[in-house]
């Protein structure tokens, strides 16, 4: 697997993770970055600011965070948003009236919805495919491709997909390769490091970490991106407030230690439910029998938090697994300290038309897991007794 990389000079990511973008503050000394709940800052004269004129343009604690979110990827720049999808919008924004987008065919449920449901309506057209059949995604693209966006680890089916294969065929076809790595972190894989144009993430999930807060965030090397994103960041207002900022900031510290425990969970939990009589596919690409698990050791340094598997079970009765967990709750979301379990169908991917679903493979019986940090016997026992009462295994 790969190195966790460097940070800033020399400096490693679990360093970067604590200090980056982060300075005790000037006046008081402060070690935490302070939260400027001001929406506006005076000025010394007509246009004579001290850096910030007001917080949807810029911001203290925000500039702080973008800083270190920049400094986890590897990268030169960041910006912070009010929320995943708010990010995934601004990537969007980049694009005219009959302009393509490539994307894979089991995308998170809400950028499915945002593609079709939204931007259909712009003339903007989408195609979805397997991304890790990379020529079917060669035949995807056109002429009037944009943009190609790729999950990886992807949402539910943790398929893998190679970021520097997809960036170069995007490249081919004069189009961006935007890549969505709320699943893996910076901690597990830098996609920018492979040739993707920008990075997005859910600040809601692993960055942020204890289900308290709600972000987006892009980064990138590239400095007209980065300028067009603060451009559609002060204009369209889909920005975090400073104390969103802050709680980011406050979990960004502990990614490393966070991550290391929930992958060693998330294995310990795949290896046992593949010999489980009643599951029949688990969906983990530490797995070595996960048909992308090489290329995930290559491309990541482990395997992250996400645990998805299928049951011999109908709509129904995966709907009575999940409701009789008790460490596991039953939520959507992902990425925090405690245990989460839903069911795509009915839940994070009901927005995808059935028919579409079951083709791409997210059945009824699938599960998808965000394993926390309790114990991992505690969480073995839980799913145990929730199939073994619904299913009789």
């Amino acid at each position: 697997m790969t190195d966790h990389g460097e940070g800033d000079a020399d400096r490693r990511i679990e360093t970067d993770a604590v200090h980056a973008g982060q300075e005790p503050d000037a006046e008081t000394g402060a070690v935490m970055t302070p939260v400027y709940a001001s929406s506006t800052f005076a000025q010394d004269g007509p246009g004579e600011d001290r850096g910030y004129e007001y917080s949807r343009t810029g911001n203290p604690t925000r500039t702080d965070l973008e800083a270190n979110l920049a400094a986890l990827e590897g990268a030169e720049f960041g910006r912070a948003f009010a929320s995943g999808m708010a990010a995934i919008n601004t990537v969007l924004n980049l694009l005219e009236s009959g302009d393509g987008v490539v994307a894979g065919d089991d995308v998170y449920g809400g950028t499915h919805r945002l593609f079709r449901q939204v931007y259909e309506d712009y003339d903007l057209s989408f195609d979805f495919v397997d991304t890790t059949d990379h020529d079917a995604v060669a035949e995807a693209m056109g002429p009037d491709t944009e943009l190609l966006w790729v999950e990886t680890p992807t949402n539910p089916l943790m398929r893998v997909n190679d970021v520097a294969a997809l960036s170069e065929l995007a490249h081919e076809y004069g189009a961006l390769c935007a890549g969505d790595n709320t699943f893996a972190t910076p901690y597990l894989q830098r996609p920018l490091e492979f040739g993707a144009d920008v990075v997005s993430h859910s600040l809601t999930k692993y960055l942020g970490g204890h289900s308290d807060v709600v972000g987006g965030a892009l980064v990138t090397d590239d400095p007209e991106l980065d300028e067009r994103f603060g451009f559609y960041q002060n204009s369209v207002g889909a920005t975090p407030g400073p104390f969103e900022a802050f709680l980011v900031l406050r979990g960004t510290k502990t990614l490393p230690v966070r991550m290391d425990r929930h992958c060693e969970n998330a294995r310990t939990l795949a290896a046992w439910l593949a010999d489980h009589p009643d599951v029949s596919r688990v969906y983990y690409p530490g797995l070595e029998s996960h048909p992308q698990h090489e290329l995930a050791a290559a491309q990541m340094s482990d395997f992250g938090g996400m645990v998805s598997f299928e049951l011999d079970a109908t709509l129904e009765e995966t709907s009575e697994v999940v409701s009789n967990t008790e460490v596991f709750t039953l939520a959507e979301s992902l990425g925090g300290v405690e245990s989460l379990i839903e069911q795509p169908a009915s839940m994070t991917h009901a927005a995808i038309p059935r028919e579409q679903r079951i083709e791409a493979g997210l059945r009824d019986g699938l599960v998808r897991a965000s394993v926390g940090l309790e114990h991992v016997a505690d969480l073995q026992a839980d799913l145990a007794a929730a199939i073994d009462g619904a299913l009789g295994g």
